[in-house]
């Protein structure tokens, strides 16, 4: 399908050099248009461009998507099947703007309603035990402090996996106990670092042996900086001799850290800031976890319900 995936590329580029989208996001994107492009050269042939796709065409992919009618499609997750539809809407989007296209069909296609996942995340005991899994006294296996130095960020100020591999020793200002963050859209935020997660950074620099402020903040096993990969397998391999009982991620110490600040009390819109979402809504969706604590507080603090109590004792 040379003139749709032409178009595609073109789309990709765009994004590339004009939105400066991540290397992950473009990613994604292609992954998603390419399994797009190939159904529509299935439902409409080779030589098709995006003239060819109207919302009815979009909605049986869609309906591909989920399983419907037990294709061979597959079934997805209706927040998956929400993510593939958003890259086609802004790539039709981006067509009409660019005027090749008069409409944008994917306008008319509602986005699946998601399922209400509530984040996971690790208690206070089970993430202190997380960092302090690595053994890091001298004598030890090398390069843990290495180890214990990411755990400890992670969860400290709540970094995203991309944010923290692609930290220089110059982000982190030691003396000021705040790291330096380059978010999604390349904004810029400016996030505390706790004292126990400064510590360990001290240990693993000084391990390391260089305070080059241009260099990665930390390297892989090879000596250059470290992956997105790395970082998980390093994450799910320290969680696996705490518990046993569900996957960690890198994104379940972000989780983790906001949870922790919800349930202390900090409000929304400063986790929002601190976490770097651009709307206050996607961190509106740690306001559960706090419920257990909201009913204790209002226990303790609402009149009627210390009223309520007496009476009922």
């Amino acid at each position: 399908m040379a003139v749709l995936s032409a178009q595609v590329n073109a789309f990709l580029e765009f994004l590339a050099t004009q939105r400066n989208a991540s290397p992950h996001t473009i990613a994604a994107y292609r992954n998603d248009l390419t399994r797009f492009t190939a159904f529509v050269r299935q439902e409409r042939g080779d030589d098709s461009d995006a003239s060819a796709v109207d919302h009815l065409l979009l909605r049986l992919y869609l309906a591909r998507l989920s399983g419907s009618g037990n294709t061979r499609q597959g079934q997805y997750a209706k927040s998956s099947i929400g993510r593939k539809l958003a890259a086609v809407r802004a790539f039709f989007a981006w067509l009409v703007r660019s005027k090749q296209l008069e409409i944008n069909p994917a306008e008319l296609i509602a986005t699946p309603k998601r399922e209400q996942r509530l984040p996971f995340h690790l208690n206070i005991d089970q993430m202190v035990a997380l960092v302090e899994a690595p053994p890091h006294q001298a004598g030890e296996e090398q390069g843990k402090s290495r180890d214990t130095a990411i755990l400890e960020l992670l969860y400290s100020s709540g970094l995203r996996v991309s944010e923290l591999t692609n930290l220089t020793i110059g982000d982190v200002d030691r003396a000021a106990g705040m790291v330096r963050v380059l978010g999604k859209g390349s904004k810029e935020r400016i996030v505390p670092v706790g004292a126990a997660a400064l510590a360990a950074l001290d240990s693993y620099l000084v391990e390391r042996g260089t305070l080059d402020e241009a260099a990665p903040l930390f390297l892989g096993s090879r000596g250059g900086r470290i992956n997105r990969r790395a970082v998980a397998e390093l994450v799910t391999r320290w969680s696996k001799t705490i518990t046993t009982f569900k996957s960690v991620s890198p994104h379940t110490l972000r989780h983790t850290f906001a949870t922790h600040l919800l349930e202390a009390g900090a409000d929304l819109r400063s986790i929002q800031e601190l976490l770097g979402h651009a709307s206050l809504s996607t961190t509106q969706k740690y306001t559960h976890v706090g419920i257990d604590r909201l009913l204790e507080v209002y226990d303790k603090a609402h009149p009627r319900a210390q009223e309520q109590k007496k009476g009922d004792d």
